[in-house]
């Protein structure tokens, strides 16, 4: 375990303390964690589980699935597979139903950190960002330069929250007819007549996390697996998601309140609520301003934590 003690390299897990808590670990209760990453959330609560307790933890991520041998023992399953075949995959396991559930939306530090893999800004590097890059999902460079213009304007407006989502879309749309946009630089220097000034950064940042959204499907795999946890946890288990912007946050606001993404709570015939899920944290749980200090992706978590009914 020592590997682990003072968190990796590969991946620091945000709000690691509170994440536990809000999971109420008991030792021989059987846990998932849907977003493995680096292992740092898994690590701790394997620590915390005796050999009657068990923790399933999904990645589809070649990487993750290899951090993920060196905690191997018989109280943890590692499933290769993208949390929205959550239930499906629970159950071919035997595993339902489960005592707690913990999904922590961000990308890994490790992924972040990996040029060849596209995820970030810094690096030089091949417009890919696939969460699992053996796969056949669209990559980024197959969005931004066989996307139309209007899909384009909409996944950055939607998934990035980019301001001028319509000019960028344009920009991007004439750069590649000249030749494909295949490149982190070659994307940057396209879209470099367009980004604020000082604000370069921030801005890359959106459209990135805009392109890395789209190419995983993320907003619908989140609903899926949101909509499956109601399935899989026990009554009196514990739902606890943390969230690294607005529009994922919305949507777990929306499920545990409403046990749906939009619209107004259902009623029956006699006016009561049947709600899957009873909301602890009426605010969401933020970082300390010590984390955010030691952890810049700590900024943005919201946290949220709930108790099927």
């Amino acid at each position: 375990m020592d590997h682990y003690q003072n968190d990796t390299d590969y991946h620091r897990p945000v709000m690691l303390q509170q994440c536990l808590e809000a999971l109420d670990l008991q030792p021989g209760g059987r846990y998932v964690d849907v977003t493995f990453g680096g292992g740092g959330h898994s690590a701790r609560i394997l620590e915390r589980l005796d050999k009657t307790g068990h923790l399933y933890s999904f990645d589809q991520d070649a990487d993750a699935e290899q951090e993920a041998a060196k905690l191997a023992r018989p109280e943890f399953t590692f499933i290769r597979s993208n949390f929205r075949h959550l239930h499906q995959e629970l159950q071919r396991a035997g595993a339902l139903p489960v005592d707690g559930l913990l999904a922590d939306l961000g990308v890994s530090s490790h992924q972040f950190d990996t040029p060849e893999r596209g995820f970030s800004t810094r690096f030089e590097g091949p417009l890919d960002m696939r969460m699992n890059s053996e796969g056949e999902e669209t990559s980024a460079a197959d969005i931004i330069n066989d996307y139309s213009e209007a899909e384009l304007h909409r996944i950055f407006g939607m998934y990035g929250e980019v301001t001028n989502a319509r000019t960028l879309a344009a920009t991007v749309a004439a750069a590649r007819r000249g030749q494909s946009l295949t490149t982190i630089g070659a994307l940057k220097k396209a879209i470099a007549p367009v980004m604020p000034r000082g604000k370069e950064n921030k801005y890359l940042a959106q459209v990135f996390q805009a392109l890395r959204i789209e190419a995983n499907d993320e907003m619908a795999a989140l609903r899926e697996m949101l909509e499956q946890t109601a399935q899989v946890l026990r009554p009196g288990g514990r739902l606890v998601v943390m969230s690294y912007h607005s529009l994922e946050d919305r949507l777990v606001k929306n499920f545990l309140a409403k046990g749906k993404f939009y619209g107004e709570v259902e009623k029956d015939l006699f006016g009561r609520t049947n709600l899957p899920f009873e909301v602890l944290t009426r605010k969401p749980v933020e970082a300390s301003p010590e984390e955010t200090a030691l952890n810049s992706r700590a900024r943005s978590a919201k946290l949220r934590v709930a108790i099927k009914n």
